[in-house]
């Protein structure tokens, strides 16, 4: 294991309220959270961390957060991280189920005009060599 070293700072607390907001919205310990920050500054602003994922943070209505905070208070085992990602991920998978029937029933359409076509070309041949 990496070697680790203490870091303390005071911060202003409007500064403060913010990390905690985030850093609770994200399931992290301090520790994780203020690394995590620290490696972003360093590659210069960028999102991308190096275990593969990528940070995604927003801001809620307190009145969303408290509804948030009450389901998972009923949940015990669920982190606000799990449940926020498997909503994610259903929603996903709908938008991803939709897509794929929206394509089958495209690609049943296109079959069927091309056997309508062929039999309509059968037909004017049928007419041609008849004449």
């Amino acid at each position: 294991m990496e070697k680790r070293k203490n870091l303390c700072a005071m911060i202003p607390e409007e500064l403060h309220g913010r990390v905690k907001q985030e850093q609770e919205a994200l399931a992290l310990t301090l520790a994780q959270y203020v690394e995590m920050v620290l490696e972003e500054h360093f590659k210069k602003g960028g999102k991308e961390m190096g275990n593969g994922t990528r940070t995604l943070a927003f801001q809620v209505s307190e009145e969303l957060f408290g509804r948030v905070k009450e389901y998972l208070a009923k949940h015990p085992g669920l982190s606000q991280r799990e449940f926020v990602i498997g909503l994610i991920t259903r929603e996903l998978e709908r938008y991803e189920e939709e897509a794929a029937e929206e394509n089958r029933t495209e690609a049943e359409g296109a079959e069927r005009n091309n056997d309508e076509a062929g039999e309509a070309r059968e037909e004017q041949e049928a007419d041609t060599e008849a004449s």
